[in-house]
């Protein structure tokens, strides 16, 4: 467990692998079973068609633009052209009626072998802005739900 200072408090977040992880590379993602609390998949009260438009929103307002969109797979790809680009793909399931998983994938493109956090900062506010257009349920509730 690596303890660093955040917000001005020192705060446990991950352990050592993923720290390394996290200097180390450009690209986040979300996962069922991830030892970051914040990092594990979302399910969230919601049909995967709304749950969908809602991503697809998230996705907008957060100023990417829309490479594709596949409700029957439950993917959609966005692009960031400004700044340093970033590419994310979010992905949908629908695990029992109206209890509907995300994750996102976001990663950096860059020169560095490190984005600094920039993918991790923008996959949060995905799923902060995402807790406000829909009805959350938990985190890592797979194993809960089958």
């Amino acid at each position: 467990m690596i303890i660093v200072l955040h917000k001005r408090k020192w705060v446990k977040c991950m352990g050592f692998r993923d720290f390394i992880v996290f200097i180390s590379s450009n690209r986040t993602e979300t996962r069922e079973a991830h030892q970051t609390e914040e990092l594990k998949t979302r399910y969230y009260k919601a049909s995967k068609e709304n749950v969908m438009k809602a991503v697809e929103k998230v996705i907008k307002d957060q100023g990417f633009g829309i490479k594709r969109y596949e409700l029957d797979r439950g993917e959609i790809v966005g692009n960031e052209k400004k700044g340093k680009k970033q590419l994310i793909v979010a992905t949908v399931i629908t695990v029992k009626p109206f209890k509907t998983a995300v994750d996102f994938s976001v990663s950096t493109d860059s020169i560095l072998p490190s984005d600094f956090g920039k993918s991790r900062k923008v996959l949060l506010s995905f799923y902060q802005q995402l807790d406000k257009e829909l009805s959350f349920i938990g985190t890592g509730l797979g194993d809960q739900l089958l």
